[in-house]
């Protein structure tokens, strides 16, 4: 850490304490709902509820994200996030099951209009603050501090949850994301443009631009599509995990939380793995395809420490591929667009999130939680193992020769 600039390191503070408290609200949020209704169609559309107002904000919102100053837009967001983490003590308060859902519906809703912007600012501020060469390092650096978070999380609120109410977690969620606005607030001033002056013509051809160039560059559209196959099984997962532990495998609420923890170690681990191998294309894929089999192990799982092992073994190669592709996206993109650009691969990313939900969630396709597990293991083995082999054949693995 003593490298990296004032800046990065402010980011990487607020970016830690945000994601343990929103980890700690969504442990809280899924249980809730799964408890109070029984139903993993009601776990897809909670998430559904966040997902859909998003996404058609982060359709939109691209054009204006090159004309911001996105150091003190990342600060508000936090400041309301921090108010909407209130919203469900409301329901919790007055013991009503219709209350609390609609208090959560809320909170998901504003939560997922306000994570798009905050994402791709945060993904386009990272060459401003940070060396090119450490580029790589910095991705998997803060890729693995969120995990990291999302693994303390469910243990810390466990114990919470054995001795406190749960209006104090979302109490706790709310003051902890006041903590990361006072940590984003050491950023220094790093852009004196002004906004640009806004007219419905000058926002359409904004977007226009910033869609046709995105398709410009073939590299960043695979790049994409190969993490929008990784966000699917995501999706899937988010309606999956909660019934695979709790029904399928007849576990514990403890048991759930070390599920939910087992993943974000063992992504811990991989940045740190990152940092030892060489930054090649092979071992971009080859994390990816591994990411996948950890899906496909869930297919075959009749255990609760073999499920722990499956989430542990995905958050270890997760990392290669994503840190990886993250910056060579960051440095193929031309930096005067890369907010814009950043918005298209994120809302490429963030549309299937919801199509893994829908597929996981629906009764019409029959499927079985273990199958669903499968399937969407498949989705992004297949992809892998084609580029894999692409680039085991062009260059050998430990060769770091650039490729595209």
């Amino acid at each position: 850490m003593k490298s990296y600039s004032r800046s990065f390191k402010a980011l990487w503070t607020g970016e830690m304490v945000s994601e343990f408290g929103g980890a700690a609200g969504g442990i809280v949020n899924g249980l809730l709902l799964y408890e109070l209704t029984g139903s993993k169609e009601w776990m897809g559309a909670l998430w559904l509820v966040y997902f859909l107002p998003s996404l058609v904000l982060q359709g939109i919102s691209a054009p204006f994200l090159n004309h911001v100053i996105k150091e003190k837009v990342l600060r508000n967001i936090q400041l309301i996030r921090m108010g909407a983490y209130l919203l469900p003590l409301i329901g919790s308060l007055l013991h009503s099951h219709a209350g609390t859902i609609f208090g959560l519906a809320i909170l998901q809703c504003c939560l997922g209009l306000l994570q798009p912007i905050y994402a791709s600012l945060s993904f386009s501020l990272l060459p401003e603050i940070c060396k090119k060469e450490e580029l790589a390092e910095a991705n998997g650096l803060l890729d693995g501090t969120i995990r990291l978070m999302s693994f303390l999380a469910p243990g810390v609120t466990s114990l919470l949850l054995l001795i406190s109410p749960v209006p104090l977690i979302y109490a706790l969620s709310s003051f902890l994301f006041l903590i990361s606005y006072y940590a984003l607030s050491r950023i220094p001033p790093l852009e004196t443009k002004r906004a640009a002056v806004w007219t419905k013509r000058f926002w359409w051809s904004e977007m226009k631009q910033g869609y046709q160039n995105f398709f410009q560059y073939p590299y960043l559209l695979r790049l994409t599509l190969l993490s929008s196959s990784v966000q699917f099984a995501v999706g899937a997962a988010m309606v999956l995990s909660v019934p695979l532990i709790r029904s399928e495998l007849n576990g514990e609420r403890w048991e759930y939380a070390v599920f939910s923890g087992a993943f974000p170690v063992g992504y811990a681990l991989g940045t740190v793995l990152i940092k030892r191998i060489p930054k090649s294309p092979w071992t971009m894929y080859f994390g990816l395809v591994g990411g996948g089999i950890s899906f496909l192990l869930l297919f075959v799982v009749t255990s609760i420490p073999g499920a722990w092992m499956c989430e542990l073994f995905g958050g270890m190669v997760f990392p290669l591929f994503n840190a990886q592709s993250a910056a060579k996206f960051q440095k193929e993109a031309p930096r005067e667009q890369l907010a814009q650009l950043s918005a298209v691969r994120l809302l490429f990313m963030r549309a299937t999130m919801p199509l893994g939900i829908l597929f996981a969630s629906s009764a019409f396709l029959h499927l079985s939680i273990r199958q669903t597990f499968g399937v969407i293991g498949t989705v992004i083995i297949l992809p892998g193992l084609f580029f894999l082999i692409k680039e085991s054949g062009r260059i050998h693995p430990f060769n770091k020769q650039k490729t595209g």
